[in-house]
């Protein structure tokens, strides 16, 4: 019988960006039940992100105490990966929290159409708009707790949907965070 083929390429996943995201951002050291615990995942799923985005070159380091983001590369990635490997994903109108173009670092940038804006889906939102589906479906809560990490999202989000102008001045910004 002949042996069959296994294809043992590892894929990046999207909440392996709401990890690498999230450690850069914080600029301190975390326990995988400490980044499970802020992001509302499991710690077995931050260990297999952290794996994944260190296959990628996201990350260096051999554990949690030493693992950091390689932010050039980090950054490359979201600026020109991001919307291919997580194209977003745009839904009804909803209550949620605002994001992209209408996010907290962009919305005193550019000047918001009549139009609704996008918005996670979020049962305490205080924003109607048009649904744009999370990276991960804990982002917005872990976004309540961690303004730095709404700020970093809600900039991917821009690279994700947004035209040219919005998608420049998101990378700019995320860069200085990063």
């Amino acid at each position: 019988m002949p042996r069959r083929f296994v294809n043992r390429q590892l894929v990046l996943k999207p909440q392996d960006l709401l990890v690498v995201l999230k450690i850069a951002v914080s600029r301190r050291v975390f326990t995988y039940a400490g980044l499970a615990d802020e992001l509302a995942i499991s710690a077995s799923e931050v260990h297999a992100s952290l794996r994944r985005a260190q296959v990628a070159r996201l990350v260096g380091g051999t554990s949690t105490d030493d693992m950091n983001p390689i932010r050039p590369a980090l950054h490359e990635f979201v600026l020109h990966g991001v919307k291919y490997a997580f194209p977003a994903v745009l839904g009804a109108p909803t209550r949620g929290m605002p994001t992209a173009y209408a996010g907290p670092s962009l919305r005193v940038m550019l000047t918001q159409a009549e139009e609704l804006p996008p918005v996670w889906p979020h049962p305490g939102g205080a924003v109607r708009g048009y649904a744009l589906y999370p990276l991960y479906p804990s982002v917005p809560s872990a976004s309540e707790k961690d303004p730095a990490l709404y700020e970093a999202l809600s900039l991917v989000d821009a690279i994700r949907i947004g035209a040219a102008r919005e998608r420049e001045l998101a990378g700019k910004m995320l860069l200085e965070k990063l």
